[in-house]
């Protein structure tokens, strides 16, 4: 995949695309056959400070680690982004979700995984 701006954490989608953080500021959402779906930044009009880790959810949501903002959003496909964590991160890295709805987070300041639960499914 060219063109990218310093890309830096990848995660596969359901639908066989990915997601891929770039240093630059965006996250950008390609498709199975490598072409670009969609720039997170357009898409939502959300400014990142440093979008570090990304993953994806079993409900098709993005989650973005921001390590300059300390915070981690979610992406829905449909609707506003969700500030996920705002407090209690020093710089977070990389990021990944169980489908019990829980978040992993590395913060590399404190050496250390912290984990959130952010999602409960019904039974």
């Amino acid at each position: 995949v060219p063109n990218l701006q310093g890309p830096r954490y990848v995660s596969p989608v359901p639908s066989g695309g990915f997601v891929v953080s770039e240093e630059c500021g965006d996250v950008k959402v390609f498709m199975s056959s490598r072409k670009l779906l969609c720039s997170l930044s357009s898409k939502y009009g959300h400014r990142f400070g440093n979008p570090a880790g990304v993953c994806v959810d079993t409900e098709g949501s993005i989650l973005v680690a921001d390590e300059q903002r300390r915070t981690v959003h979610l992406f829905p496909e449909h609707g506003a982004p969700i500030c996920l964590v705002s407090t209690g991160l020093r710089r977070p890295a990389g990021i990944a979700c169980s489908s019990s709805g829980h978040l992993f987070v590395a913060d590399t300041v404190e050496n250390c995984v912290k984990v959130f639960k952010y999602c409960v499914r019904p039974p």
